[in-house]
């Protein structure tokens, strides 16, 4: 039976954490929150034309570095960070190469998006590692670790590890372990909210693992802990998952996107602070948004980015506490050097 917006799936993992937060807010001062904005960047949208495409893709290389450089810097000194994660399927080198040259300016990253449908696993593998080869080679993107390509996923329709019910938009159960095969470092693709793809456990940066057995394998899987081990397959970070009371008659579904419907607040702010996973004194808020949509650019560019990161480093000062703004990557870094007990600030490098 499904409950109001699927609350059955994502209901008692919501209220568990909550009741974790309520009880342990009060013994673990917040002293750090990092703030990634991840981009389900779809030049080709719509079916758009590569003139369109390549429209909406120099809008953003003009009008971001203005916006990064207008903002005030983080606690670290540096400017807003954003990651696109860019389409496989929509690969053209004239979309791709004006944001690396923004990567290079260290004001934004790159990683992988795909959008699939059944295809297969010969095929999910070969396109997946071809667009890194593609991503690195060509436009110096993404990073090697241990000599092999390294990146973050988001996967298309929210159907990650073939979660939804009809089977659509992925067919592969074991999608969680190839990713991990191919290089993937973390999975950046919940929360997916009132669909029935949504994990059950939310508001936690966790290691799930794949089975081939099965659908959905990161329902469940062990959160990340201060001196923890690796204890899984891929690690998920998602964003901010809650109910929201204010801001209009009735509540509403928080899900961290960044939308021309549904632009920051100061209460969204505090909400995704209040909701988003935490590792001990420090938390992490992944934000989503679809920004190669004409009404989420032309909101975005046009004063929502601006406000959002302003309405940030409000909310982190009357909180006494520092702030980071971060790439995917970035926020990986930091999760992975406060897992293993070592200083998060000197763990990552621009962009």
């Amino acid at each position: 039976m499904s409950l109001f917006r699927n609350s059955q799936i994502w209901g008692p993992g919501y209220l568990k954490q909550r009741a974790i937060r309520i009880t342990t807010g009060r013994s673990i001062p917040l002293k750090r929150i990092w703030v990634t904005i991840a981009d389900h960047y779809e030049p080709m949208w719509g079916r758009a034309s590569l003139k369109s495409a390549q429209s909406r893709v120099d809008l953003w290389r003009s009008a971001w570095p203005i916006i990064a450089r207008e903002c005030r810097p983080d606690s670290a000194g540096s400017p807003p960070k954003y990651t696109f994660f860019f389409p496989q399927e929509e690969y053209h080198p004239a979309l791709v190469e004006p944001l690396a040259e923004m990567v290079r300016d260290g004001i934004c990253d790159v990683e992988v998006h795909l959008h699939h449908d059944g295809e297969g696993r010969k095929d999910f593998i070969e396109r997946v590692r071809t667009f890194g080869e593609i991503l690195h080679e060509k436009h110096g993107l993404l990073r090697k670790r241990d000599d092999e390509i390294t990146f973050g996923f988001i996967h298309g329709n929210w159907a990650l590890d073939n979660s939804r019910p009809d089977g659509r938009w992925c067919g592969l159960n074991d999608e969680i372990r190839i990713l991990a095969s191919l290089g993937c470092y973390a999975d950046f693709t919940m929360p997916s909210g009132d669909s029935p793809t949504q994990a059950r456990m939310v508001n936690s940066i966790y290691w799930c693992n794949g089975n081939p057995n099965g659908a959905k394998s990161y329902d469940d899987g062990v959160p990340v802990t201060l001196g923890g081990g690796i204890e899984g397959d891929l690690l998920i970070i998602p964003g901010p998952l809650g109910i929201r009371w204010k801001d209009r008659l009735l509540p509403r579904l928080e899900t961290g996107e960044v939308a021309a419907y549904d632009l920051a607040t100061s209460y969204r702010v505090k909400r995704w602070v209040e909701l988003s996973p935490r590792i001990g004194a420090d938390s992490f808020i992944k934000l989503y948004t679809h920004g190669a949509q004409e009404r989420n650019s032309s909101a975005l560019l046009g004063g929502g980015l601006k406000s959002t990161f302003k309405l940030l480093v409000a909310e982190a000062d009357a909180r006494k506490c520092a702030i980071y703004f971060v790439s995917a990557w970035q926020m990986y870094l930091a999760i992975e050097a406060i897992r293993r007990g070592l200083d998060p600030i000197t763990s990552f490098a621009p962009a």
